[in-house]
């Protein structure tokens, strides 16, 4: 698929809770809970103008029962997809709209996802350096497979930023 990174629209928080409120008619209450995460979650940054939803959910073994319905409804399910205890699904074909990464509830990856997403919130500039980041990998790379692994090194050293400031924000919260 081709990269397209894109301005900031305030547009992509509506997609998400229209998209959040529709998956909540289909998977009812085996959801927990749906968070926006990605570069689309972060006001100012550039992204791929695909919304990053993770859905919560009570058992990730049932979620499989809903791969037929979710293709009849246009998504492609991909299953784990290079994470262990995922469950993909691509809504979209080649102008994709969302990817909904559905984790069971004590999976370790939901923390990562959201202590990466809160630390670029809290932190303007270095939203702002990961986005001229992706900027100059999109003049490199035509297709999101190269440009998303050449991300991960960056990604990796922002994460663990994020993970000890995490650390830090939690013992003032603790102390308060």
């Amino acid at each position: 698929m081709k990269i397209r990174l894109t301005e900031f629209s305030d547009n992509w928080a509506l997609m998400y809770e229209e998209e959040a409120q529709f998956l909540k008619t289909i998977f009812k209450d085996d959801i927990i809970k749906c968070e926006h995460f990605g570069s689309t979650a972060v006001r100012g940054m550039k992204a791929k103008p695909v919304i990053d939803m993770m859905c919560i959910v009570k058992d990730i073994e049932k979620i499989d029962s809903f791969n037929e319905e979710m293709k009849n409804l246009g998504y492609e399910a991909v299953g784990e997809w290079g994470i262990t205890g995922r469950r993909l699904f691509r809504k979209g074909g080649e102008n994709r709209s969302h990817h909904l990464h559905f984790y069971q509830f004590d999976n370790p990856q939901i923390e990562r996802h959201l202590i990466f997403r809160d630390y670029l919130w809290s932190h303007s500039a270095e939203a702002a350096r990961y986005t001229k980041f992706k900027e100059e990998l999109a003049k490199r790379f035509d297709d999101t497979s190269e440009y998303s692994q050449a991300k991960k090194a960056f990604v990796k050293e922002v994460e663990k930023k994020a993970l000890v400031w995490s650390g830090e924000a939690r013992k003032l919260n603790a102390e308060e």
